[in-house]
């Protein structure tokens, strides 16, 4: 039988410290890109503005899916132009981007909405934060993937209905308030 050398248990102790470290970020940073975190993310900010909750829809989110594996070749920020209402965000290369900076991005856009008016300052984008709290949209579903030659990170979220109509608002207590 083989001799070890004394420090090898240290050694495997520390590998398997590593190993398991390694698990924990990746397993960390797939979590947090799970249906329901999109869904959580949502409804928080949903419930920020007194809208109802969106839930996960199977069929959404394979179109959200489908449409973010068209765009891991190019990671262009270019709308699908289909069916639901989309919000997209892109991440550059050297993070793991995910569902929390995705909504977030779209969510701090609320900054430069006006309910008063239902508009954007002049020169700014609030529409993806009115999709986020659109209250016809109550069915969602979302994608991320990391794009080609390392060209960062592709996410999509899908909305049915879809939002953002003219002359509509997002809010129903807007809508009462115009009356």
């Amino acid at each position: 039988m083989a001799a070890f050398p004394k420090h090898s248990s240290s050694l495997a102790a520390a590998f398997f410290a590593v190993s398991m470290a390694i698990a924990a970020i990746t397993t960390t940073a797939l979590a947090q890109n799970t249906p329901q975190d999109f869904v959580d993310l949502h409804n928080r900010a949903r419930a920020a503005d007194g809208v109802g909750p969106v839930a996960w829809d199977a069929t959404v989110a394979k179109y959200a899916r489908d449409y973010a594996a068209k765009r891991a070749g190019d990671c262009k920020l270019q709308h699908s132009g289909g069916p639901f209402g989309e919000n997209i965000f892109w991440g550059s290369a050297g993070r793991a981007w995910g569902a929390a900076d995705a909504v977030k991005s779209w969510v701090d856009e609320k900054k430069h909405y006006h309910l008063s008016s239902n508009s954007c300052d002049p020169g700014k984008v609030c529409g993806h934060y009115t999709q986020v709290v659109w209250r016809k949209s109550t069915r969602l579903g979302c994608a991320r993937v990391v794009c080609a030659a390392n060209r960062g990170v592709f996410v999509v979220c899908s909305y049915d209905p879809p939002g953002n109509f003219n002359g509509e608002r997002p809010f129903l207590t807007l809508d009462a308030a115009a009356k």
